[in-house]
């Protein structure tokens, strides 16, 4: 397997005969149109943790309905607030629920934010954590604003989140996790939080950039 960055939150993991791909937002340099250009013959599924305009693209839809072996997984928010046909997605995405594909199994857990975070194992093993807006975002004090509850409520409910996946995963062997500017001189805690109570083969940082024109 070998897992690539494209942009912001979203990454591909690339099997012989699948791609994986993880909350296509955007794609400046084109990395993710090269790999989808030689993906004939394998099966391509797009993974939508949540319906924030960072983490998802409106051409998605359509994309996987003309295209034969391209498939959507989209979240249970992402169904209602982006209007995806019911018929069209593969499997919607709802913490506590798993996916089972060919070459794959999905878990979908709670977020701090909207939507799901989701740990994947490939048929051989490997597991991969992607966290969509799952972090502590233990904003500055003056920033609190950006959230509706408490820093430590947060951290709560963060810990908690965590403590789930631990309880399936004690190890991943690649976790794609936000490393927020915005959180200053936190914004590596809820990935140290994170790594204390799993094992982490690889930590793959994400949001850390900021939006380019389109």
């Amino acid at each position: 397997m070998t897992l690539h960055y494209i942009y912001h939150s979203c990454f591909v993991a690339e099997e012989a005969d699948c791609l994986i791909v993880f909350d296509y937002w955007r794609d400046p340099d084109g990395r993710l149109a090269e790999l989808l250009s030689r993906s004939e013959g394998r099966e391509v599924y797009f993974v939508v943790s949540h319906f924030h305009e960072d983490h998802y693209n409106a051409v998605l839809p359509s994309l996987c309905a003309s295209h034969t072996g391209w498939h959507l997984l989209p979240s249970y928010d992402t169904v209602k607030r982006r209007r995806i046909p019911r018929e069209l997605p593969l499997a919607v995405l709802r913490f506590g629920e798993s996916v089972e594909t060919p070459f794959f199994r999905l878990q979908a857990y709670r977020s701090t934010d909207v939507g799901v975070c989701c740990v994947v194992t490939l048929r051989d093993g490997t597991k991969l954590f992607h966290a969509g807006d799952c972090n502590n975002w233990y904003f500055p004090h003056e920033e609190t604003d950006r959230v509706k509850i408490t820093p430590e409520q947060m951290e709560k409910l963060f810990l908690s989140i965590v403590r789930d996946i631990r309880h399936d995963h004690p190890r991943v062997d690649y976790a794609m996790f936000p490393i927020d500017p915005r959180l200053g001189e936190e914004r590596m805690r809820g990935a140290n939080q994170l790594m204390q109570a799993i094992e982490v083969g690889e930590l793959h940082p994400m949001h850390f950039c900021l939006p380019v024109e389109k």
